[in-house]
């Protein structure tokens, strides 16, 4: 029997996201392929942090080491981590050890059924991290430009009266909910995919109208 782990990770420390949707998804994908489920991972820790900042991680890596597991379930390709680098280097380090990575929202493994790379999985996977960098990159871009123009059109730099952060922070705090504005998906749409509150999509809607980014 295929012996499985979890891994599900929100950036929040807070209350505003929580990982029970990742999990529970993965626990039924578990359950559907008859799968053996060794231990469930959950992390609240940005992916930009090195693995040895990512307690959780690090200790699942451990388990790994002592050759017990076969695949590490995980909802999206975002949750090994956001920087393309060290995520590319943690697929090669668990392909090394010849464990696969099963990512849901791509149906994607990264290794064969006999454990060795699938090649097509593994050239998607490196596609997909170069387009989500561009993506980062290009959102920076424009933000940047809309916050110059917001700034000539006699916008006010800096917090305003009572806000907890500026307009910026807000666009940066939440990209991930930009891009799916521009994709034009519906508020509570966005909601579901990224386990923000329809206020907090509202929000940042707001913003980046304002901004003249979307």
């Amino acid at each position: 029997m295929i012996k499985a782990v979890i891994y599900s990770r929100v950036s929040s420390e807070g209350n505003r996201q929580d990982t029970e949707r990742q999990t529970n998804e993965l626990i039924e994908y578990a359950n559907k392929m008859g799968y053996k489920l060794v231990e469930v991972y959950e992390e609240k820790v940005s992916g930009y942090k090195k693995n040895e900042d990512r307690p959780i991680f690090s200790k699942m890596l451990e388990e790994i080491e002592k050759g017990a597991i076969d695949k590490v379930l995980v909802w999206e390709l975002s949750r090994i981590g956001r920087s393309v680098i060290q995520s590319l280097q943690n697929i090669q380090l668990l392909t090394d050890k010849k464990v696969s990575i099963y990512i849901k929202n791509f149906n994607l493994e990264t290794l064969n059924d006999d454990k060795t790379p699938n090649s097509l999985s593994m050239f998607m996977v490196q596609i997909l991290f170069s387009v989500a960098n561009m993506e980062a990159q290009l959102t920076k871009s424009r933000m940047v430009s809309g916050y110059r123009n917001h700034i000539n059109n006699g916008g006010k730099v800096g917090r305003k009266s009572g806000s907890i952060e500026t307009e910026e922070e807000t666009i940066q705090k939440h990209s991930d909910v930009l891009k799916l504005l521009k994709k034009k998906l519906s508020i509570r749409q966005i909601s579901g995919l990224t386990n923000k509150s329809t206020n907090t999509v509202l929000k940042v809607k707001s913003t980046a109208h304002k901004l003249q980014m979307i």
